[in-house]
């Protein structure tokens, strides 16, 4: 029996995933130290279009990409929104943990209806 891969994330109780829908992105915080951010776009069709992860350079290399990335899916998840992984790092996170693939968009991406 084969079991698939768990995210292991930073659960620091100071880290903090915030939406920020002025700037369409979901920040990463440690108590008053910004990390990063997830940028998205929510599209006419409901889905989210996860466009970029970027992870401040003095932070790099050290899970919280990760942490940030599965924070947010896990509140999707929650919500039954679904989404497009515009992303690189979403496209190889989807890779790596397979059980967020039923997380991603079946439909035709309504940016591409002529």
């Amino acid at each position: 029996m084969t079991t698939e891969p768990t995210p292991q994330i930073n659960d620091s109780p100071d880290l903090k995933v915030v939406p920020n829908h002025d700037a369409s992105r979901y920040e990463l915080w440690d108590g008053e130290q910004y990390i990063g951010f997830l940028g998205v776009e929510v599209l006419e069709d409901g889905t989210v279009d996860l466009q970029h992860t970027i992870i401040s350079e003095a932070f790099g290399r050290r899970g919280y990409a990760r942490t940030l990335v599965t924070r947010v899916l896990d509140d999707y998840r929650q919500r039954g929104l679904k989404v497009r992984d515009t992303c690189s790092y979403i496209q190889d996170y989807m890779r790596r943990f397979p059980s967020y693939r039923e997380l991603l968009a079946t439909t035709p991406d309504p940016r591409t209806r002529g």
